[in-house]
């Protein structure tokens, strides 16, 4: 397995940390791939994917550069810099642009797990990925990132609320597939085979993304970064969260959609940002769902969070709704 041993003054520094630049990766890997695992990505797929396909077919060298980097097990190290605090997307793809050639295709062996085919024998190969990013965020990102924003940043809240109710374990075990908090300095990041890497003394970032991807990356010995994808509910665009036809008749189809996206503790204005409701709407829900014992608010710092009760999650599972967790995720770099 991917083992990282993590001191206790690593966990202590353990913070979230929203990235452009990885969404930005996310969203290529979930083009490359060409399947969405929700409805939303789906719809999405249908927009950008021919778009993208044309491109690749227009431009042979990237499509080959495309398909060694995003290899089986593993990631070419220079696509996926570790993210920084405060780091917009062009500062991100700078750091791509600048990777060293003979780095950028050492790295492209080991992704592609052999020899590399004549056409990527060439130093141009970092100028490449950063455009074929930029391309990516122009056409694809950067369009909705005021609102994909929003849902990381809904995906943090609700991560944090978790570390405050049950450590930085329970939040370890919960990521994505493959990461496990295995007691003692041992967290397991993937599931793959590779010796144990040793992390003292470091920041340890969580960095949640939109696509139900994930992946691992490092600025050895100071900077480690898991990047995992947002829950279920929070993925998912605007009005695409399943609501069953029973719940809704029972609730009315806003007030049962609020409910079923409850099953993480949001905040109106998150909750605002995932249903496309006015705020008058969701507070007028929130006090319904509260007042039949549905619901429950706790604070968590500034922000006040609103989750389903046990009474409120009979309901949602006895309609047959599923909000949905995170499925299986393909990683690389022992991610």
């Amino acid at each position: 397995m991917g083992l990282w041993q993590v001191d206790a003054e690593t966990l202590a520094r353990s913070r979230f940390l929203v990235s452009p630049l990885a969404e930005t990766f996310a969203c290529l890997k979930l083009l490359h791939a060409g399947a969405g695992a929700h409805p939303g990505e789906r719809d999405w797929l249908r927009r950008h994917g021919p778009a993208y396909r044309a491109l690749l077919a227009a431009d042979p060298v990237t499509a080959r550069l495309v398909r060694a980097g995003l290899g089986r097990d593993w990631i070419a190290d220079f696509l996926t810099p570790t993210p920084r605090d405060g780091e917009t997307f062009a500062d991100g793809v700078a750091r791509v642009r600048a990777a060293d050639p003979d780095a950028a295709r050492a790295d492209l062996r080991l992704s592609a797990g052999g020899a590399l085919p004549a056409v990527l024998e060439r130093d141009d190969l970092p100028q490449r990925a950063a455009a074929l990013l930029e391309w990516v965020w122009e056409e694809t990102v950067r369009p909705s990132w005021g609102r994909r924003r929003r849902v990381l940043e809904a995906d943090v809240v609700a991560r944090a609320a978790q570390a405050g109710r049950g450590g930085w374990a329970a939040v370890l075990d919960s990521l994505r597939p493959g990461t496990r908090w295995l007691g003692g300095d041992r967290f397991q990041v993937n599931r793959h085979a590779y010796a144990p890497r040793a992390v003292a003394g470091a920041e340890l970032l969580l960095v949640p993304v939109t696509p139900r991807t994930g992946w691992v990356s490092w600025e050895e010995p100071s900077r480690y970064a898991v990047v995992y994808p947002c829950a279920g509910a929070l993925a998912a665009a605007p009005d695409r969260t399943p609501v069953s036809a029973a719940l809704a008749a029972l609730l009315g189809a806003g007030r049962a959609r609020v409910l079923v996206l409850l099953g993480t503790p949001l905040s109106t204005t998150q909750l605002v940002a995932l249903t496309g409701q006015a705020l008058g709407s969701v507070g007028r829900h929130l006090r319904v769902l509260r007042d039949a014992g549905l619901v429950e608010r706790r604070r968590a710092g500034r922000s006040v969070l609103y989750s389903r009760t046990a009474v409120g999650d009979v309901l949602v599972e006895g309609a047959g709704v599923s909000p949905g967790a995170a499925g299986d995720v393909r990683v690389g770099r022992g991610r």
